[in-house]
């Protein structure tokens, strides 16, 4: 299987002070990272977990 390359977004209910950038492209991995600091370092979760985040995160 060939690697995916990261299709890096930002979310549009992000303002422009505290914004990360998701790639979710992969089966395998979620990528984030920090837009104004994309060269230190990139987070990688399981999409399950990645999930499971979003989902309390819209809870408040």
């Amino acid at each position: 299987m060939q690697p995916v390359a990261p299709n890096w977004r930002t979310s549009t209910y992000t303002g422009t002070e505290n914004c990360i950038e998701v790639a979710d492209n992969s089966p395998t991995k979620v990528m984030v990272r920090d837009t104004k600091a994309r060269n230190r370092g990139i987070l990688a979760v399981q999409p399950a977990a990645w999930t499971a985040f979003v989902e309390l995160a819209k809870q408040g």
